[in-house]
């Protein structure tokens, strides 16, 4: 069985300009860090011209289709009828997306036949991410 995946998306960058430029991401989802899910932007759409890679809680993503969550760097809300809206903050600036809502629903099925909602604790080693933090302690 798979460890990790990946899905390809069109996100639909919002910017002062009245049309939004679509950029390839990525949503990447890996059962060893089973509460995260990652969405990675590559370099030529990133305005320092270098992959950006954002982290967030898979609960975060799954509780944004359906109304405004989210209070820190990332931020996700509904928008229409099969849009979401993805905000990254950073000390830079804010970037906002629109992701095709079924394109989001599509990744999370498939990360909840990997690690279903609710079960994630099942896939860590607690016993030994505690050795590995008692390791580096010394």
């Amino acid at each position: 069985m798979s460890i990790a995946i990946e899905q390809l998306v069109e996100a639909r960058l919002v910017a002062a300009a009245p049309r939004m430029t679509s950029i390839p991401a990525t949503l990447h989802y890996d059962r060893r860090d089973p509460f995260a899910v990652r969405m990675t932007f590559p370099a030529p759409a990133t305005l320092e011209g270098v992959e950006v890679c954002w982290t967030f809680a898979r609960e975060l993503l799954a509780a944004g289709l359906h109304g405004a969550e989210g209070h820190g760097d990332v931020r996700v809300r509904p928008y229409g009828f099969d849009r979401t809206v993805l905000e990254f903050h950073a000390p830079e600036g804010t970037a906002v997306v629109h992701v095709r809502s079924t394109e989001i629903r599509r990744f999370l099925r498939a990360t909840g036949e990997l690690v279903p909602a609710g079960l994630e604790h099942l896939q860590l080693d607690l016993d030994h991410e505690l050795a590995e933090l008692m390791r580096d302690a010394c």
